[in-house]
């Protein structure tokens, strides 16, 4: 009898869950943009299957600038980031929409 209530229900799907370095908000793996230290070269990881350390952020330009401003990074990853590596993730940053224009 057990097996016939089980079959009716629907199964929820798991949901992986990371945490935003900068805001410290937990949301699912796919709304955040992944980040990942590959050969030694920090890189974003729209995928999110590369190998090697990885760090979450929001897709929100203030996260984006929170994240990169210290350290907060390159603890995450446990690596140094070079100038021209720093320079590219701040311009893909710059690029992403802020979080007052989405929310309204």
């Amino acid at each position: 009898m057990k097996s016939e209530t089980r079959s009716q229900t629907p199964r929820r799907k798991h949901v992986p869950l990371r945490t935003c370095i900068a805001c410290r908000e937990t949301k699912g793996k796919r709304e955040l943009v992944r980040l990942v230290n590959y050969q030694g070269e920090v890189q974003i990881d729209p995928r999110g299957k590369k190998s090697g350390r990885g760090a979450y952020l929001c897709p929100y330009r203030e996260c984006w600038e929170v994240g990169l401003k210290g350290n907060r990074l390159e603890h995450a990853l446990r690596t140094k980031l070079t100038l021209e590596n720093r320079q590219m993730l701040v311009e893909y940053g710059k690029n992403l929409p802020s979080k007052r224009e989405i929310e309204g």
